[in-house]
């Protein structure tokens, strides 16, 4: 079973963006190292930056009776549309709030809309939440938030921008089915990621990873 932990180690991220220093951000990688260090978290963190529907019922968070139920989808922000610094900054937030809701439900339809998913990182990704929701199994915990979105914005609107988040994720517990424990927990983490995105229609991401160095 692959680990879902969002941290990828990319050392392009580093070369690129040499002069930056790693702060936090998400983890997500289902194998690999990375710079990551576990942040404090004295109280559950919320989900990734993003607007949400209503969704009937009370929300549920996965625990070791269950899945999550009721989670709220999120709505991408109508700045998030906009061909601008101020529009790559809420898309970011939202692309988060996907993944951070594949996380708890399995479902990753939004988050593959709008990633490259031809990419090695975004093919593990994907695999990694999957093969944690077949045959009965599920996870608990991983939400994602993004405190810090650094747009490096390039004055040509055309070319693909670039951009640094801090991102935090919670710890993630596995289930098999049934609810006996599956894989050894994943802890939390605070990261540094590097974001890759191109405006067509709407804004889709490139490529990321984790700032490394």
């Amino acid at each position: 079973m692959s680990r879902v932990s969002f941290a990828v180690l990319f050392v392009a991220a580093a070369v690129l963006l040499s002069g930056c220093q790693g702060g936090s951000g998400p983890s997500a990688s289902p194998s690999g190292p990375g710079t990551t260090a576990a942040p404090t978290l004295s109280v559950p963190v919320p989900a990734a930056s993003a607007a949400s529907s209503t969704v009937p019922g009370a929300y549920k968070p996965a625990d070791a009776k269950g899945k999550a139920e009721n989670v709220p989808v999120p709505v991408i922000p109508e700045l998030a549309k906009e061909n601008s610094k101020a529009g790559l900054e809420a898309f970011i937030g939202y692309w988060y709030a996907t993944y951070s809701y594949a996380i708890e439900t399995g479902d990753l339809t939004a988050w593959r809309n709008i990633t490259n998913t031809a990419i090695p990182v975004a093919v593990a990704h994907n695999d990694s939440v999957r093969l944690n929701y077949i045959e009965g199994r599920w996870m608990a915990g991983g939400r994602l938030v993004t405190p810090r979105v650094d747009v490096t914005w390039n004055s040509n609107p055309d070319r693909i921008q670039s951009a640094k988040v801090q991102v935090i994720q919670e710890a993630i517990q596995y289930y098999d089915a049934g609810g006996t424990k599956g894989q050894a927990d994943s802890a939390a983490t605070n990261t540094a990621d590097v974001i890759f995105a191109k405006y067509g229609d709407v804004w889709q991401v490139t490529d990321y990873g984790s700032i490394v160095g």
